[in-house]
């Protein structure tokens, strides 16, 4: 007979794959630059641990949503059949509990950080979970989902400041371009599925090769948007350094992948944007540390 603990784990490492908790590396290293950017002075060990709970719950709420939205679609692909909720590993009903604790926890965390915060949380809670129904409709979901992912280094430099700078912008069309990139490319892997099924992205209205085409310019678009960050912000030699490195593994990303072989997807989706992502962390942090 399992041990509670055992079952407790299980559980846990189960809505853990449901939210692809992995997958919050792509999205807390910007974040937390734009901590790094904000002015020093702003932050203190309380408020960074109710922005870590406001980031981590939102996008755990996102997710959570997703997956429910999500549930006949991804029970009729064999790609993701196996899922939590279609496989019937987590019922619907613990779905929807914890979607609804995940945005509690959100809306306590801006309440608890600011009343700028406060106010923009439930237009931040509509963006994301919005994002889930745009497949239904539009191939600009992609779009849709760098946008909402973006919120997230804006949102931070809101909690940390209680204001809103304009030059924090650049890094929202930085990231926003760069994650609409790449969720093009991952879509490509659905394309022949999203037409059986109706279902709107742009590998399925416009093909393999000008989808991926619009990945690489919506890339050029971040390495663009990542450089205003540096001349805004003043930043120097170590940060320039990061953008040549995260330069290269752009190019890298789409070397690997053509319209002829999608067999190296996931090395590109996952591995080199999280390197990406962490690089350019790492960019700002050793940045900060030498000025």
């Amino acid at each position: 007979m399992r041990s509670p603990i055992f079952l407790g784990w299980q559980r846990a490492w189960e809505y853990g794959r449901m939210i692809k908790f992995s997958h919050s590396l792509f999205l807390l290293p910007f974040a937390l630059s734009a901590l790094l950017l904000a002015p020093s002075g702003s932050l203190n060990p309380a408020k960074l641990l109710w922005i870590l709970t406001a980031l981590v719950s939102a996008r755990s709420a996102a997710m959570g949503f997703n997956r429910i939205a999500d549930l006949k679609i991804d029970a009729l692909n064999p790609r993701t059949a196996q899922r939590a909720l279609p496989a019937g590993r987590i019922r619907l009903g613990e779905a929807w509990g914890f979607v609804l604790i995940s945005c509690g926890v959100f809306l306590l965390s801006a309440w608890a950080l600011n009343p700028l915060a406060l106010a923009l949380a439930p237009l931040a809670l509509f963006v994301i979970l919005g994002y889930s129904y745009t497949k239904r409709f539009t191939w600009g979901t992609h779009f849709v989902l760098g946008a909402a992912t973006a919120l997230a280094p804006v949102g931070a430099w809101i909690a940390v400041t209680g204001s809103l700078d304009p030059r924090i912008l650049a890094l929202f069309v930085a990231v926003a371009s760069w994650v609409s990139g790449f969720d093009i490319l991952y879509s490509c892997q659905d394309e022949a599925f999203d037409r059986q099924w109706g279902l709107h992205s742009i590998p399925a209205r416009f093909g393999l090769r000008r989808a991926l085409w619009t990945s690489r310019l919506l890339h050029i678009v971040a390495v663009g948007g990542f450089a205003a960050v540096g001349l805004l912000f003043s930043l120097a030699t170590f940060y320039w350094i990061g953008m040549g490195i995260i330069g290269g593994l752009v190019g890298l990303e789409h070397v690997l992948i053509s319209d002829r072989d999608l067999r190296r997807l996931q090395t590109a989706f996952f591995h080199i944007n999280v390197a990406i992502s962490i690089c350019y962390f790492l960019s700002v942090l050793v940045e900060r540390l030498s000025s």
